[in-house]
């Protein structure tokens, strides 16, 4: 991913949390029969030792974790906020006129090795995991201890495992760092005026950015 320096990710624990807030991951791997991408929600699981992981699970049928059984490299990439931005919210454009529109975004690339786990035990226990962190908002939560047994074995069949090893983490902020401080401004002040949720977000994530910066 090309992402110049003024770019970067602030650091390693705003990417872990963005892959957190935003678990769906677009996963791409190398087969035989060329680039194959699915969507899925991933876990990140933390080693310990500066190393993690990220876990998921795919349909049996699905061939992407035939060639996971040998050790692929593979990349994970998340999305979080993203949002178009108008050349008109900057103050400069009415100074000059030099301007065109962009678009904000924050997103990780994870790479590593990936490989299927075919265990019914380790499937057992990450599919609890998972469904564990998505159903902690709601008042009652549904376990998989809620359905038959029998119907949960033949879901644990129908499914495989696949773990992805991390060997980097890469991270872009493109947050309208690269432009003046007032035009920054403009542009949190023309998502504040959309109102809708993803311009709301951007801009929370643009001042906090600022903040940071400013901080430092």
């Amino acid at each position: 991913m090309y992402c110049p320096r003024h770019f970067d990710a602030p650091d390693r624990q705003a990417m872990l949390a963005l892959i957190d807030d935003a678990p769906l991951a677009t996963l791409v791997v190398c087969s035989e029969n060329g680039l194959q991408a699915e969507h899925l929600p991933m876990l990140c699981s933390d080693d310990g030792d500066g190393r993690c992981r990220l876990q998921g699970h795919v349909a049996r049928a699905n061939p992407i974790w035939r060639g996971a059984l040998a050790g692929v490299p593979a990349l994970a990439v998340f999305h979080r906020d993203s949002h178009y931005v108008s050349p008109g919210w900057y103050p400069s454009k009415r100074e000059h006129g030099k301007v065109v529109p962009t678009w904000n975004y924050t997103v990780v690339h994870v790479h590593g090795v990936l490989t299927a786990i075919e265990d019914p035990g380790w499937l057992r226990e990450f599919l609890g995991r998972l469904t564990a962190r998505h159903e902690a908002m709601l008042e009652s939560p549904w376990r998989v201890e809620d359905a038959p047994p029998d119907y949960i074995e033949k879901m644990l069949g129908a499914v495989v495992g696949v773990e992805l090893t991390v060997d980097r983490l890469q991270g872009k902020w493109k947050l309208s760092q690269n432009r003046p401080a007032q035009d920054r401004a403009g542009v949190v002040a023309g998502l504040a005026t959309l109102g809708t949720g993803p311009a709301v977000a951007m801009s929370d994530v643009m001042r906090a950015i600022d903040e940071d910066e400013t901080g430092r």
